[in-house]
């Protein structure tokens, strides 16, 4: 066995550099948690990282993420056991430790995606056990907290617009000016969240939480931007949760005021079996359109997600969404539905994602102006992947390329877009 060498009092008057084994370093950094000597434990596992037998590696950073969880140390827990799952993706303990540490950072589908993981590789008895503890403590869920997320785009439509010329009516064709056709450009693009969860008895609570995003540009004509607050309980159902929530939605475009909504809405999830997860939400919503009065109305809408765990690398998502607006014209009131499918791939330190969707939408009447009602297809495709092996501070930079086209009957909802994100995610 390796002989290391480690000066466990670095820094300290009259401290000295011993020889030790790797089994020996194990029992001193034992000994040293035992009588809560972290300081001196931490230093023994981070030079066994370093071991040539790549199991003695696992086996330090695993203790040296427990320790760290230990002491608060969080997203420093996430990462060392993230490694362990890159080099050994059937580490269950370590999925399922990092599935304990996700819930107590707020991302409680993280936390269940490593638990789905963990059941598709297959589980002993014992393990099995292990496993419905782990779920009935994910069900104890992080008083509050937050995320942030952030990425440049450099997009070919940033506006969402025609490049047609001109625009059909029943007058003829109409010229569409310079400033309403598409425009490329490269934003900023920012999600925020943040949330307070307060009990309710002993398994339900009550959720309050605030989220925004926006995409800005140089010309500020272009910025999009929302805001949105929320709050409901959220109820334990058996292996069952049902959250119910009222919420509120502002938006602006081109620093102007928009859009104002406000809706109720309600999620329930459901595990089937050990490796499938369902999710079926619903929402109804008042619309109040500042620039536009025949937009105001009524919006319904419906998804269903259904995500399998094949192997702990492994994963897919089908879902299905419909959707129908009823506002005050017929000649804005839609219906519409997308039907999508992704996937992702761990392939070591990097994960790769794939998504795929489309959708069909039509208006109830065409608008006076246009010779016939609006009709819509869309397709959407995308490539991502997270790089683990170049994390810094806890965080991967994330690359992601997307096609978007929706033909439409009426020339000015007909677009076309590609967009390139390159930003920052969790290493973790």
């Amino acid at each position: 066995m390796e002989m290391l060498a480690v000066g466990l009092l670095a820094g300290v008057p009259g401290s000295a550099t011993v020889q030790v084994t790797a089994s020996q370093l194990f029992e001193l950094a034992q000994a040293a948690v035992k009588r809560g000597d972290d300081a001196t434990a931490l230093r023994a596992y981070e030079a066994l990282i370093s071991d040539a037998s790549q199991e003695v590696r696992l086996e330090a950073r695993f203790r040296l993420a427990l320790l760290e969880a230990k002491r608060g140390n969080l997203t420093q827990a996430a990462i060392h056991l993230r490694r362990i799952i890159d080099q050994r993706p059937d580490a269950r303990r370590a999925r399922l430790e990092l599935a304990g540490i996700l819930a107590k950072l707020g991302d409680n589908d993280g936390a269940w995606r490593q638990v789905r993981a963990v059941q598709a590789g297959g589980l002993p008895p014992a393990v099995a056990r292990l496993v419905d503890r782990y779920s009935e403590a994910l069900r104890a869920q992080r008083s509050s907290g937050g995320s942030i997320q952030v990425s440049f785009a450099p997009d070919s439509n940033i506006n969402r617009a025609t490049r047609s010329d001109t625009l059909g009516t029943i007058f003829g064709d109409f010229q569409i000016a310079q400033e309403g056709k598409a425009k490329s450009g490269v934003g900023l693009s920012l999600n925020a969240q943040a949330f307070r969860r307060l009990p309710i008895g002993t398994r339900n609570s009550l959720l309050i939480r605030a989220s925004s995003a926006a995409n800005l540009y140089r010309s500020s004509r272009f910025n999009d931007i929302a805001a949105d607050v929320a709050a409901g309980p959220e109820l334990s159902l058996g292996r069952d949760r049902l959250q119910v929530e009222i919420g509120a939605t502002q938006r602006w475009y081109g620093q102007k005021l928009y859009q104002r909504s406000a809706r109720v809405a309600g999620i329930w999830s459901h595990p089937i079996g050990s490796r499938t997860f369902l999710r079926m939400t619903g929402l109804a919503a008042l619309i109040d359109n500042r620039l536009n009065d025949l937009e105001d109305g009524k919006n319904y809408a419906g998804s269903l997600q259904l995500e399998r765990a094949f192997t702990p690398t492994t994963g897919i998502a089908a879902n299905l969404s419909l959707n129908r607006e009823a506002l005050r014209s017929p000649g804005y009131s839609t219906w519409g539905w997308r039907a999508g499918l992704s996937g992702w791939r761990e392939m070591g330190r990097m994960t790769l994602t794939a998504s795929a969707e489309i959708g069909r939408l039509h208006a109830d009447e065409r608008l006076v102006l246009f010779p016939q009602r609006r009709e819509d297809h869309y397709r959407r495709f995308a490539l991502g992947a997270s790089f683990r092996q170049l994390q810094f501070q806890g965080f991967a930079p994330l690359l992601r390329f997307s096609v978007e086209r929706n033909r439409s009957s009426i020339a000015f909802y007909d677009y076309r877009r590609t967009r390139t994100e390159l930003g920052v995610v969790r290493a973790f």
